[in-house]
């Protein structure tokens, strides 16, 4: 009975090593898994290719100019992406979405006022 443990112990340690250093192989082939290693674009250029601009937030004038900073923010670009594939949306919605999400996480309102109940305002 033992033995019979020992085997299968050593069976599953050996299958386990040789599928996680064969990932790389067959690991797209699990569905819904495609995003896990997305590269993220580095430049303006790469960022227009990933779908990353329109006619409101246009990288055109970036790229023009031969700009060499390196592109939009990486956690902002993740997270966009992010929105884009689970909701299907265009980029400009996409945007407005992460941009309401970071105001409400800074306790800022919709409109842009702050939701402070001390907040004094003299318009």
């Amino acid at each position: 009975m033992a033995y019979l443990l020992y085997s299968i112990t050593l069976l599953v340690i050996v299958t386990g090593t040789a599928l996680y250093l064969t990932r790389g192989h067959w690991l797209h082939l699990i569905p819904g898994q495609t995003y896990i290693y997305s590269h993220l674009p580095s430049s303006f250029a790469g960022d227009m290719e990933a779908g990353l601009s329109s006619s409101t937030f246009d990288l055109g004038a970036n790229v023009d100019g031969a700009d060499s900073r390196a592109g939009l923010d990486d956690a902002a670009k993740r997270q966009i992406l992010a929105i884009m594939k689970k909701r299907r949306l265009p980029f400009d919605e996409a945007r407005r979405i992460y941009m309401e999400q970071r105001f409400s996480d800074n306790g800022i309102a919709a409109d842009g006022r702050p939701k402070d109940p001390k907040f004094v305002s003299f318009s």
